[in-house]
């Protein structure tokens, strides 16, 4: 393998705000900011806006996609039959 071409993969840690979750794995994302994890280390961290944690599949909470009514005036407008 080419030293060259190659992101560098190491262990960083994900972390979703909304939900004040946040996960240790190995990536390849590139991002300049750290966060001292609870083994004392000192890992690079990624800001997620979505995780496990939050996203309404795995959580089970259903989001209004549609406030506005769009879907509705759409169905209106180009109503077929």
């Amino acid at each position: 393998m080419k030293t060259t071409i190659h992101p560098q993969y190491r262990p960083v840690v994900f972390r979703d705000r909304g939900a004040e979750y946040a996960f240790l794995t190995r990536s390849t994302a590139e991002t300049d900011r750290t966060i001292e994890w609870t083994d004392g280390r000192t890992y690079p961290v990624v800001d997620v806006d979505v995780s496990s944690a939050s996203h309404p599949f795995y959580t089970g909470r259903r989001q209004v996609l549609d406030s506005t009514g769009a879907v509705e005036r759409f169905n209106r407008r180009y109503r077929r039959g």
